[in-house]
Order: C-alpha cells, then structure tokens, then sequence
C-alpha cells in the first residue's frame, strides 16, 4: 500500500490554520483523495487530556519547561496512536501544528532554547517529520483582533498572553523557517481567506500530483 503523505499547518494564533486545513479537506476529498485532519496538542483521547491541562485558564503557574514536557508527551502519543496508522493506510494527513510550535513557542517565545526543545521532541517522534510544513505568517496584532471578533473559537491560556510574547512566537517561527527552507513554506496570511486557501491548495497539489 502506498504510503501517505504528512503535512503540518503553523502559525501564531489567528492566522488560519484551521479553517484552511477544513477547506483543503473538503478539496481533497472532491478529487478522490484519502485525507484527514488531525490537530496538536490532541488528536486522540490522551493528547486530548492532556490538552485540556495545557491550554486550561486557570494553569497560570506553568513552568515552562513542564509546559514543554506535556506538549512532547501529547505529541508521543498521538504520533502512535494516529498519525503513524494514518501514513501507514495511505491518508493525506494534514496536522493543525507539530513540532515547529514547540520550537517557536516553548523553545523562543518562553527562551529554553529551540535546540533544547528540538531534543526533547526528538526524543518523541523518533524523526518522524511532515513532508512539508505551510507556515502562515501574521502579525499577532491582526491574528487577536480575528480570535476576539471570532465567538465560536476556543480562547485558552496562550491566547491570554501579552502581545510581546506573541511577537516573540512570530519571531521563532521566522527562525525556525530560516533553518529548513527544504520543509517549510511561508505563505503570507494576511490576505483574504480565498488568495491564502488558493496558495495552500496549489503548493499542496505540486507534492500530490507533481509535473512531469
């Protein structure tokens, strides 16, 4: 059985990612691919837990390191338990984050570190990485402003973070990109929905169905 093809979405908070990856589903599956989407921290029921832990309003105290940790274990465990079966059943799995928001939030943002980040994800995916990443770059400014007037989306704890450690994530995602030009695609998500799903798409379907 052909084996499936992994894609990562990352960005700061508000920049799309979600509702690119539902339309690029819904795309997918019109063209007869097997796709489906998964999201981090979760995916499946212990990611899932220890999702409601992270992002929880009231987990204030966090360290960051533990704040780390529990982003790597949760990322274990929904690589086992998904992500693995799904490339193994051929699916076009398309992922809302993985490791390269624990480099650009815990690693920059928090200041541990991005290579010491990068270790301890090392450790959990067994270099298990996407084929390409579509990083959707945003001024955190716009990408609040879009979470506030949104009512039907989940405000957490790093929502609730002050706008300079939001320009901080911007930053490690810039340098997280810088570092693997080969994986990561930056496409500029500042732009209307349409033209951002319309780059994704077209990018997405030269790896599915390359030229000649």
């Amino acid at each position: 059985m052909k084996q499936g093809l992994f894609v990562s979405f990352e960005g700061p908070e508000g920049a799309g990612k979600t509702t690119i990856i539902d339309m690029l589903i819904e795309d997918l599956k019109k063209e007869g691919f097997q796709a489906i989407s998964t999201r981090e921290p979760g995916g499946i029921e212990i990611a899932e837990q220890i999702r409601e832990v992270i992002l929880n309003k009231n987990n204030t105290a966090m360290d960051a390191r533990t704040e780390a940790l529990l982003y790597a274990a949760a990322r274990r465990q929904h690589l086992v338990e998904k992500v693995k079966p799904a490339l193994e059943a051929g699916n076009v799995l398309l992922c809302d984050r993985f490791i390269d928001s624990s480099l650009a939030y815990q690693g920059f943002a928090r200041g541990l570190g991005i290579d010491e980040v990068l270790s301890i994800n090392q450790f959990a995916i067994e270099d298990m990485m996407p084929r390409v990443t579509f990083y959707f770059d945003l001024d955190p400014k716009i990408g609040l402003e879009r979470i506030h007037k949104n009512d039907g989306r989940e405000v957490n704890r790093l929502d609730l973070e002050k706008i300079e450690f939001h320009q901080k994530v911007r930053e490690g995602y810039l340098i997280v990109a810088d570092r693997y030009p080969e994986r990561i695609v930056k496409i500029d998500a500042s732009r209307p929905l349409q033209q951002v799903f319309d780059e994704a798409k077209g990018k997405l379907k030269q790896i599915l169905i390359p030229t000649p």
